[in-house]
């Protein structure tokens, strides 16, 4: 179980899942898993999905829960807990979501791509931390923790704009039933420690199904469900949750979802005919994101230390800012809402956030195994001769 709690082998794994989706969607295989994707699961006449949606409706819906869990437990007690903390990592964040966004729109202005726009705002934290677990030895502690920081504000982004943009006719009593379910969950949560935590967590695990289900009728995106209920959790609970839950969701749900994601038809058409979707996402995730990051962290370090050395060099934003274009699993997802209408606008915006992505990971290695071993070399040159 390590292994999979590991950094390094969850990042692997997704890149394994999304490279066999992309291979399958372009191989003969692809009509019969095509037809599986579509095939309705659930209880025939009361409540029926597509594969496709169990797996970006309810799979990932825990995948944000364990998320949420992480977010609260860095707002109360961890580096986000207080404005000092989170003020360096918010405005870097607020660069990383601005100029990728600013950049997409310079590519997609005036054309039927506009409505993706929030696609290179995410960034996927299993994957930078992944590559700077392996690529990281020697970097100082402040450059992961402004990281996480980092792209634990770029979920907070995704999760808005999920809530927001892709909410279409509320049916206001589900959404109304869904908020009593959480409330209850919540205070439940709180009992886990007495002597009935079995039936208690049982009904617990019945009222986050419930919750689950209100949310998806109510016309609210269901991942929601996860975020509001890993923040309505008690924490120790959470955490307990969490950690069991972990390995789960790097092993199952995120390789899941990105094979899922992935199963992109490379259309044949030549470079010049590729849509904006594409081109915009795929030059705004890394320029965008290295540009906006190094330049608003930079920004927020000179603001937030008046007279004193950042604790960040410049280099270690850029290094940062590359790590941050890893859009990946909520980039995938954004592409999924922005597209549903427009299936090959989706699909090039799918392939814009796999080729960035990827552009993205290979100069983060790079720019991390450089400023890692210059940082390795000060030690050796600091360090006193014997």
């Amino acid at each position: 179980m390590s292994l999979l709690r590991s950094a390094r082998f969850p990042a692997i794994i997704l890149l394994v899942a999304a490279g066999l989706g992309l291979f399958v969607a372009n191989s003969a295989l692809w009509p019969a898993v095509d037809a599986a994707m579509h095939a309705k699961l659930g209880i025939p006449g009361l409540f029926e999905l597509s594969l496709s949606h169990w797996i970006k409706d309810g799979l990932l819906a825990v995948f944000f829960f364990v998320v949420a869990v992480e977010l609260q437990y860095e707002l109360t007690s961890g580096q986000l807990n207080s404005a000092r903390k989170a003020m360096q990592p918010a405005i870097a964040a607020a660069g990383g979501v601005l100029v990728p966004i600013a950049i997409y729109a310079a590519f997609a202005w005036g054309s039927d791509a506009t409505a993706g726009w929030p696609i290179p705002t995410a960034t996927d934290i299993a994957f930078a931390l992944g590559v700077l677990a392996v690529f990281g030895k020697g970097l100082p502690a402040a450059l992961r923790v402004f990281l996480l920081a980092l792209a634990i504000l770029d979920d907070i982004v995704g999760i808005v704009f999920i809530a927001v943009l892709f909410t279409d006719g509320v049916n206001i009593a589900a959404l109304a039933g869904a908020a009593v379910a959480v409330v209850a969950f919540g205070i439940l949560s709180r009992q886990l420690d007495t002597r009935g935590r079995v039936p208690i967590a049982i009904l617990l695990a019945l009222l986050a199904i419930t919750t689950w289900v209100l949310v998806y009728l109510s016309g609210v995106h269901a991942t929601i469900a996860g975020v509001v209920l890993g923040l309505a959790m008690a924490q120790q609970p959470a955490l307990r949750v969490r950690h069991a839950l972990e390995p789960w969701v790097n092993v199952i749900v995120l390789p899941v979802f990105a094979f899922s994601a992935a199963l992109v038809v490379i259309p044949a058409v030549p470079l010049s005919q590729l849509s904006p979707a594409f081109w915009g996402v795929l030059v705004a995730l890394p320029v965008g994101k290295i540009v906006g990051i190094a330049a608003f962290g930079w920004l927020s370090l000179r603001v937030t230390h008046r007279g004193s050395a950042p604790p960040l060099a410049f280099a270690d934003l850029v290094a940062a800012g590359a790590l941050g274009g890893i859009g990946f699993t909520v980039s995938l997802l954004l592409s999924e809402l922005a597209f549903t209408n427009a299936p090959a606008l989706r699909d090039q915006a799918t392939l814009g956030v796999l080729a960035g992505s990827v552009i993205s990971l290979i100069l983060a290695g790079c720019l991390v195994s450089w400023r890692a071993w210059h940082y390795r070399q000060r030690a050796t040159t600091e360090s006193p001769t014997t």
